[in-house]
């Protein structure tokens, strides 16, 4: 079942300082059914900010369309910017507050998403005190106390060490596990291609690749700026963090 279809997305950006419109997207079209974990690969400014965006409904597109049966939840590559409650707790239940849910509901569903994402010994904890890779995971669980199935990931990874990777790739497992439909956009796929079903490759706005993990590493890469895991790893396996 099709979950999230993006079809022709075209979008373009004015120069700085002049009138010339640059291309950010051209024509970039795939489907991503539900359950499926998807990582979108490319250098920086190949246009997967701009095209997670555009799914999240952030930015429009000039042309093409996004459908989707479910609002997407977004985590920002600075988890700490979508910090709204002074506890971890208070930052959970602020969404389902806002979509007023009865207490009981918004009680039972912020205890459910901080087992799931292991913050609940962090409940009443500072939610600016937490590590970054406990920010993200309390980002997670901000969107699934709203019970989205659609979660974005835009780069997960930067300026975590090697413990916050191990953190957000233990989510990850978990929210395959829980069916979620999981985008990740990262340049750094070594750290979680091995967790995909998909990989889908951006290139100068443009579609260049769109298959299994393990074929993707059979593609020359390097002549889309982006570095093949297996250049240091002996075999896929090997990605397993």
């Amino acid at each position: 079942m099709n979950q999230l279809i993006v079809n022709n997305i075209y979008k373009t950006f004015n120069t700085f300082g002049s009138s010339k419109q640059n291309p950010a997207l051209k024509n970039v079209s795939f489907s991503i059914n539900e359950g499926e974990c998807v990582v979108i690969g490319g250098e920086n400014g190949s246009g997967k900010t701009v095209l997670m965006n555009i799914i999240a409904g952030l930015e429009e597109a000039d042309s093409g369309e996004v459908k989707t049966s479910s609002r997407p939840g977004l985590v920002f590559q600075e988890a700490e910017t979508q910090i709204l409650g002074e506890t971890v707790y208070e930052d959970v239940s602020f969404g389902p507050k806002n979509l007023g849910w009865k207490k009981e509901k918004i009680t039972e569903s912020v205890q459910r998403v901080l087992e799931i994402t292991g913050l609940t010994d962090k409940a009443d904890f500072p939610a600016r005190f937490l590590s970054g890779g406990e920010k993200r995971r309390l980002a997670v669980a901000c969107m699934l106390a709203m019970d989205l199935s659609i979660i974005i990931f835009d780069e997960p990874y930067a300026n975590l060490d090697y413990g916050g990777v191990k953190q957000v790739n233990a989510l990850i497992r978990e929210l395959k596990a829980q069916n979620k439909t999981i985008i990740i956009l990262t340049h750094e796929i070594e750290k979680c291609l091995a967790l995909s079903d998909r990989f889908i490759v951006l290139f100068r706005g443009e579609k260049v690749f769109d298959g299994p993990a393990r074929e993707g590493l059979l593609q020359k890469l390097e002549n889309w700026n982006i570095r093949n895991p297996l250049a240091s790893y002996n075999c896929f396996e090997d990605l397993v963090w």
